[in-house]
């Protein structure tokens, strides 16, 4: 930028106080003076018609005065193309019919450049896509990988461990198999301990949840998502080890392996969500691909899990054939236990490998966590916004807790009780290989649903809100019609059972193509950063509350009056996809295209005691629940224009700060000062020797390195 630039851009900054490209009285441009302003109703909602250009001011330069990169740059921080009309008109407020052009027109561009960028790659070097893809999205999913693999093995080993060792861990059909006459061998295991193994696995999940939260705000990501794989490498080597002076100690060791596990585990939950969602988070840097591909990101780490299901039943298989040849019992003792030690081993060496990953080679982003606790002046954990968002975001609370319960009682109550499901299907064939072959169909029709999730979660017309809603009322249709109809689906009939396998099938589909996919994103997304990992724990934790009271009520479902047991267990799961729906709609807010920046800038003012007085786009109807608009009214603060006021005013402090400081020891400099001059704003501003840091390179650009990862 030329030093006339640099002048013409100080005058702008430093004597501007209308919003850009308005008037010098701070009307819009091309109004006249005498005539009001375009805001119009009680509620300072801007008309269809508003329109902020970038227009001369009196005695101040006009955009047209300044370079294009000063001028493109100008635009980007306070109207950044992807959210808003040439005009200066924000997406949401936007007539329907031009709305949905808008955003179409955005995701067309997108797409198309990023298809431009993957073919250039390919091009270039053919396996440079695939590399790609993995170092930004599988490496952030390694710890949902692990996680899927050995949650989820606890079912798939289950059935070979009954097969095997019957009298500890399947007595009731022991019992039965025995001919009359002869004797009944007393059982080698104690019932309730059998039990506690899906209990101490989901309790340990808990723990980890809330625990790890805390941690993930109060020391910081890094030390969680280090912490989190240490404890899991941990938990894993003890269930490779596993053993006991006898059969029911080897399962009392079982469980405590698996309780210690998921400690680790429920950790997972809030750092992956937190780091995936934060990693480009600067308050001043170009963050298109934040607001483009947020959703994105977050659901291709989570979808890990499903690679890690898949996985799993794969080696299983795989080890089977290997030690026993083929998959039909009687299985020998010793076949089993190199089964299923040997795919524990497998995942601690994988998990191994994750801390030295994490802890050398993952560079994290605590920009967001750090500038919220100085911009908040709280240092350690922050009980202060904890406890304020318990009062001011309660209602977001009960949408994201009550939401994961209702999915985790779908999700978790239909995969610890498949095989009752996939003995129906196959007519009541209970042979492993039956089982274990439906259980890849399974996780095979759950993975396009995750894909599908991704690609569509960031979409402004679809979005988070709708695809949680609407995956609730899929399934809970697909289950209404399992429950009343569940007779005549499985009375035999060969074109009856394929109507009930397609019922199950179809509703794996849209879990993970709806609520267990955004459940995962929004939990972390509708809070602000200081707290975020501590509510998303929290929020994980009634999820898995919801997974826990399927485990203890199934157990005592026996069948009542003319509905046999698993009739009823349908009956009762399928009303939480009704709830859910209804929960969802009321209170859960929209974020879809919102700048998370925005989020804190707003949450500053709630912290300050006066949240009337924030007008941005993060109290835009479109970004509220219901409930926030109809009962508590928050929209009716919504006014651009003041809102444009007030993001000048707090740009051009920064601006005037980290000028005056950066001619003395960048070390002096805040962190929002030092964002701000590494930010693509304060790269494009400033090109004068005293901002060049000691190395004599100048301070990255953020869109450069944005522009370089898909």
């Amino acid at each position: 930028m030329s030093s006339h630039d640099q002048e013409l851009v100080d005058q702008y900054i430093n004597h501007s106080t209308a919003p850009l490209g308005a008037n010098t009285d701070g009307t819009a441009p091309g109004q006249n003076l005498y005539e009001p302003a375009t805001v119009t109703g009680s509620n300072g909602e801007l008309s269809d018609s508003t329109r902020y250009g970038a227009q001369p001011k009196d005695g101040l330069p006009s955009m047209n005065q300044l370079s294009p990169e000063a001028e493109e740059a100008v635009q980007q921080i306070l109207f950044p193309s992807d959210i808003f009309t040439q005009d200066g008109t924000y997406w949401a407020d936007l007539p329907f019919s031009e709305r949905w052009k808008f955003c179409n027109h955005q995701s067309n561009s997108e797409a198309r450049r990023e298809l431009g960028i993957i073919w250039r790659m390919f091009k270039s070097d053919p396996l440079s896509p695939i590399s790609a893809y993995f170092s930004t999205y599988v490496s952030n999913g390694m710890g949902m990988f692990v996680e899927g693999y050995t949650l989820f093995s606890v079912g798939n080993v289950k059935p070979l461990l009954q097969n095997t060792w019957p009298r500890c861990w399947d007595y009731a059909n022991y019992q039965k198999k025995i001919p009359p006459g002869q004797t009944v061998l007393p059982t080698e295991c104690d019932k309730n301990w059998i039990n506690a193994i899906d209990y101490l696995e989901i309790i340990g999940i808990i723990i980890g949840q809330i625990l790890v939260g805390i941690e993930g705000d109060w020391v910081g990501r890094r030390f969680g998502m280090v912490q989190d794989a240490l404890v899991m490498t941990l938990g894993s080597v003890m269930l490779t080890c596993m053993w006991g002076v006898n059969f029911n100690g080897w399962v009392i060791c079982y469980a405590w392996s698996l309780f210690i596990y998921g400690i680790g585990v429920g950790g997972e939950y809030p750092m992956t969500s937190t780091r995936a969602m934060e990693g480009s988070g600067d308050r001043y840097a170009t963050s298109t691909g934040d607001r483009m591909h947020r959703g994105r990101n977050v659901l291709l780490a989570f979808l890990m899990q499903g690679w890690g299901q898949l996985f799993n039943q794969a080696i299983l298989i795989i080890l089977l054939f290997i030690f026993h040849n083929n998959l039909q019992p009687p299985f020998k003792p010793n076949s089993t236990q190199f089964t299923f030690r040997i795919s524990f081993a497998f995942i601690a060496a994988v998990t191994l490998y994750l801390v030295y990953y994490r802890y050398y080679k993952i560079s994290y982003s605590e920009h967001s966590l750090k500038e919220a606790k100085e911009r908040l002046n709280t240092s350690g954990y922050d009980l202060k916004s904890l406890k304020l968002a318990f009062s001011h975001y309660w209602h977001r609370l009960l949408a994201s807790c009550f939401g994961w319960f209702a999915n985790d009682f779908f999700f978790y109550g239909n995969k610890i009780f498949s095989g009752v499901f996939i003995s129906l299907i196959t007519g009541g064939d209970g042979k492993l290989q039956v089982t274990w072959l439906y259980n890849l169909i399974n996780v095979g029709v759950q993975l396009p649903g995750y894909y599908l999730a991704a690609i569509l979660v960031d979409n402004k017309m679809y979005g988070r809100k709708w695809m949680q809603a609407n995956g609730f009322m899929a399934t809970f249709a697909l289950f209404v019609g399992a429950a009343f109809g569940y007779k005549s689906l499985t009375n035999g009939s060969s074109a009856n059972l394929k109507w009930f396998q397609f019922i199950f099938f179809f509703s794996s589909f849209w879990n993970q193509f709806g609520y267990n996919s955004t459940t995962f994103l929004v939990a972390a997304e509708i809070f602000p950063a200081s707290i975020r990992a501590t509510c998303h724990g929290f929020s994980a934790a009634w999820g898995k509350l919801g997974a826990l009271v399927p485990t203890i009520v199934y157990n005592y479902v026996n069948g009542s009056g003319s509905m046999d047991a698993n009739q009823e267990k349908f009956m009762i799961v399928t009303w939480f996809g009704l709830a859910g729906w209804i929960v969802t709609l009321i209170f859960l807010p929209d974020t879809t295209g919102l700048d998370l920046r925005e989020q804190e800038r707003y949450w500053e003012f709630v912290m300050a005691g006066r949240p009337e007085d924030y007008h941005g786009v993060a109290v835009n109807p479109r970004h509220l629940s219901l409930f926030e608009r109809v009962v508590l009214k928050r929209h009716l603060a919504y006014n651009p224009q003041l809102d444009a006021e007030q993001k000048m005013e707090e740009f051009r402090s920064t601006y005037q700060s980290a000028m005056l400081k950066a001619d003395g020891n960048e070390q002096d400099l805040t962190l929002q000062q030092h964002e701000f001059l590494n930010s693509e704003f304060g790269n494009k501003f400033i090109r004068e020797a005293k901002l060049i840091s000691r190395d004599n390179e100048r301070h990255a650009s953020r869109l450069d390195s944005i522009e370089k990862r898909l």
